[in-house]
């Protein structure tokens, strides 16, 4: 009802975070959060806000900084950084079409990750499938590392289109 009333009056609709942060122990502010229940429970309890959205015609979908072992194993991947997380299942098995924005990646949650690198979270949030990188922690090296993963091909000038189709 909201996404619809929001249509209506000519606004754009976000849900967040995407997969779930509610049942986490640490603040993103502070340090990785960690979502720790299984594929049963993702299921019946994280997804569904998120589906419906998606069903309802949601805008856009931000993806947090929490780490989630019962789709990404990597200790070195947050939802935010997982190809698995945000191609996979928000836009393969979700169905998710819109605008994919990251959560501010200033956040500790993710510097303590890219730490020898901060420019290096930029790359592998937009590679994981993310549109929109807000708030990068050090805008200059997050645009010289871009800029330098399109030049090199790691990042395709596809992916490129479709992002800024998708914005």
């Amino acid at each position: 009802a909201y996404i619809r009333g929001a249509h209506a009056n000519g606004m754009m609709t976000t849900v967040k975070h995407f997969p779930g942060h509610g049942d986490t122990a640490t603040d993103s502010h502070l340090g990785v959060a960690q979502v720790t229940g299984d594929m049963v429970r993702l299921k019946s309890v994280e997804l569904p806000p998120f589906q419906k959205a998606i069903e309802g015609g949601v805008d856009s979908v931000m993806v947090a900084h929490v780490s989630v072992p019962a789709l990404d194993a990597d200790p070195n991947h947050v939802a935010t950084t997982s190809p698995a997380i945000v191609t996979r299942l928000l836009k393969n098995q979700l169905g998710f079409k819109g605008i994919v924005v990251t959560d501010a990646l200033d956040m500790a949650a993710l510097t303590r990750l890219y730490a020898a690198n901060i420019g290096r979270a930029a790359v592998d949030a937009f590679k994981a499938g993310n549109d929109v990188l807000l708030i990068p922690a050090d805008l200059d090296a997050s645009y010289r590392a871009m800029l330098e993963a399109v030049r090199n091909g790691e990042i395709s000038q596809a992916q490129l289109d479709l992002s800024l189709i998708h914005i």
